[in-house]
């Protein structure tokens, strides 16, 4: 005989899980909504990390840009301060800075002084007297520049000494000529005109020591070079024309030069 208690147990169970599948339904549906949410969370979040890892990128490229853009300059820096000392050096060859060397150096012109005070000049002439008169009636009338033309066209008819007195009051002008330069220069062509070698050696050395300057001082260099070999002194004569191929590399007198020192 079956239990009616029973019976009415196995009727209703099904009915009595429906209150908990109804909470469980609602409670995923709440952790549902919940877990949305945080995935919208995390997508802006995601977002604004992006974009914020752009703006840091982008900020450290720039700082990058920055590095070596300094870097770029320190190295040309750097560059133009090694050609700038490696020019001083070579300016202070020219100079004559260094005490032993400057001490040498002036021993070897005394001796050339001296010597040349026992010579006298193989080819120096006489002032010619219609150049005295010249010289006495217009000195001062004369302008820079016809002072420098006439001392040349002296120097170019081998009237050295008359071109010297051109030259010389163009450089006793005050204030000093524009042109004072090329007025010391062609003196030391009219010493060199004359084979006067060892005076030549000296007012050469005027314009390469004191007209930095000048477009003339390539010029001097390599006559006095010259001189420097026509008397006999092949070290001074290869220090020169070193100089001039160094500090004037593409003056047409450095081509000459190189051709010396092979």
């Amino acid at each position: 005989m079956k239990n009616p208690l029973l019976t009415m147990y196995k009727k209703i169970r099904p009915f009595l899980f429906l209150p908990v599948l109804a909470l469980s339904a609602c409670a995923s549906k709440q952790d549902l909504l919940v877990v949305e949410d945080n995935l919208k969370k995390l997508k802006t979040d995601s977002e604004t990390i992006k974009s914020q890892s752009a703006v840091s990128y982008s900020d450290v490229q720039q700082v990058r840009d920055d590095v070596s853009r300094l870097q770029g300059s320190i190295e040309e820096i750097s560059h133009n301060n090694r050609l700038t000392f490696g020019r001083l050096g070579m300016e202070d060859s020219l100079l004559v800075h260094k005490v032993d060397e400057l001490e040498l150096r002036l021993q070897k012109m005394e001796q050339y002084i001296a010597l040349a005070k026992e010579q006298s000049p193989p080819s120096a002439a006489p002032l010619q007297q219609n150049d005295t008169v010249q010289s006495a009636q217009k000195p001062s009338a004369l302008t820079d520049a016809a002072l420098l033309e006439e001392g040349r066209e002296r120097l170019k008819s081998k009237n050295y000494v008359a071109s010297r007195e051109s030259f010389g009051l163009l450089m006793q002008r005050t204030p000093p000529s524009a042109l004072a330069d090329q007025a010391q220069f062609f003196i030391a062509e009219s010493y060199f005109g004359e084979k006067w070698y060892e005076k030549a050696i000296l007012e050469y050395q005027v314009v390469i020591a004191k007209y930095l300057k000048s477009n003339k001082r390539p010029e001097a260099l390599y006559k006095q070079a010259l001189s420097f070999e026509f008397i006999g002194d092949p070290a001074n004569a290869k220090a020169r024309f070193k100089d001039l191929v160094n500090v004037y590399p593409d003056a047409p007198q450095a081509t000459q030069a190189r051709k010396k020192l092979q």
